[in-house]
């Protein structure tokens, strides 16, 4: 028992900063997959046959690029976008090396996130908005943007947490955080205690996450 409370007091003092790591890599990665999957979601939305502006040859072209992205395993991923990591980074491992492939792997997931979202906001709210003179970038901003705010809410959430469970596959590749501590000091140690706290840290945490998103959609639907 003394043995336990020791080794537990140790993985105390160690797990602040991989689980920093760790919130860091979650937040940088979802900014960038946000900005990145935005514009596409958009033109997705405009160019769909019963969109704005119509486009059969840009929306199979941009459909087609978001679900070959969406199909490669991550951790694959990672292994294939190696050269353009290091490019950036200058480096293959480490916290900031793994938020490249991060924000890569899960723009196409956001992209699909608001596509659906816009998609459901209901049609006949975007007629009136037209019928009473609203141009494009009205009816986006002020419409479709402003209905899907729940639908968006929701799929932020599940991006996060999803991206927080790629951030922590990726510490089989030395990507840093609570994955990697996991890894290096759980797994190749053998040391059960150390798996047992990043678990429970990494619960706590998908925990945090979902329930702020709930608290926020509910707000947003009042």
């Amino acid at each position: 028992m003394d043995g336990f409370i020791n080794e537990s007091l140790e993985v105390f003092k160690s797990l602040p900063t991989p689980l920093l790591e760790t919130i860091y890599i979650v937040f940088i990665s979802t900014v960038g997959a946000v900005i990145l999957g935005v514009i596409p979601a958009i033109l997705l939305l405009m160019t769909k046959k019963d969109g704005l502006k119509p486009n059969k040859a840009v929306f199979g072209i941009l459909d087609f690029i978001v679900n070959t992205l969406r199909s490669f395993p991550f951790v694959i991923l990672i292994t294939v976008l190696i050269p353009l990591t290091r490019f950036i980074t200058g480096s293959s491992i480490g916290t900031n090396a793994v938020i490249v492939p991060l924000v890569i792997g899960a723009a196409p997931f956001v992209t699909r996130i608001i596509e659906n979202a816009l998609n459901e906001v209901d049609k006949g709210v975007v007629e009136a908005a037209r019928a009473f003179g609203a141009n494009k970038r009205q009816v986006f901003s002020k419409v479709l943007f402003k209905e899907a705010v729940p639908a968006l809410i929701s799929g932020l959430t599940l991006t996060i947490i999803v991206i927080l469970g790629y951030s922590a596959m990726a510490g089989v590749v030395g990507g840093g955080g609570i994955g990697d501590y996991a890894i290096r000091y759980g797994y190749q140690r053998n040391n059960p205690i150390v798996l047992l706290y990043t678990v429970i840290s990494l619960v706590i945490i998908v925990q945090i996450i979902q329930s702020t998103g709930n608290y926020l959609y509910k707000k947003s639907i009042r």
